[in-house]
């Protein structure tokens, strides 16, 4: 039988590669920054759990944080118009 950590750890390992694979295969750029924020914070909360405060509060300000709001200002500079890439 499985113990809760065990349990915990699948459950925050498949939200991180869940979000990341999200965020790579959207089409929607901003929806794509989300799920990578979010894929970031999933991480940041392993690292917690796993008794690293350090890299978990690095991942969650400087992923989860910082990036997603430097890819969102950018794409707000870049005009903010999505063309749909053909398939």
């Amino acid at each position: 039988m499985a113990t809760p950590d065990t349990i915990l750890i699948a459950i925050l390992g498949t939200a991180t590669a869940s979000m990341g694979m999200a965020a790579v295969w959207a089409r929607n750029l901003i929806l794509s920054v989300v799920a990578y924020s979010l894929a970031s914070a999933f991480l940041a909360a392993i690292f917690f759990y796993l008794d690293s405060p350090f890299a978990g509060a690095l991942e969650l300000t400087v992923g989860a944080g910082l990036i997603a709001i430097l890819f969102i200002v950018a794409l707000i500079l870049a005009g903010g118009e999505e063309t749909e890439v053909p398939a």
